[in-house]
């Protein structure tokens, strides 16, 4: 089992549930960390047999251009189709954090994380 991971994915789009936050937008940063079995990409020396990290960035900017009001929302999409398109991934976890929400205080950012692994 090995692990891949593609952090600090930055991304303009337009999250939330206030309604100027759906029209002004603000930056997000997403960190995705998948396992999966590197060992035949590693004797092979081959794309085809790992997870290509080209992809995992495609999904995540793919996904995050959607709107939706919740970041959980978002996550979950992220991770269902990483699943539904990447057989070697056995487990999966993402973080969407909100830089500079709005939230009446001096926060730098809130993060959700999820985990998903394959069912058998």
């Amino acid at each position: 089992m090995g692990t891949i991971r593609v952090k600090n994915i930055r991304v303009f789009t337009n999250h939330g549930c206030l309604k100027e936050e759906t029209q002004i937008g603000s930056d997000y940063r997403v960190d995705l960390e998948i396992k999966a079995n590197l060992s035949n990409s590693a004797e092979s020396d081959s794309l085809k047999d790992t997870v290509d990290y080209v992809f995992l960035n495609k999904v995540v900017r793919d996904e995050m251009s959607i709107p939706s009001k919740l970041l959980e929302t978002v996550a979950k999409r992220i991770l269902d189709r990483i699943f539904e398109e990447e057989n070697l991934v056995k487990k999966a976890t993402v973080s969407v954090s909100k830089i500079n929400p709005p939230i009446g205080g001096d926060v730098e950012m809130v993060t959700i994380k999820m985990s998903q692994k394959r069912k058998k």
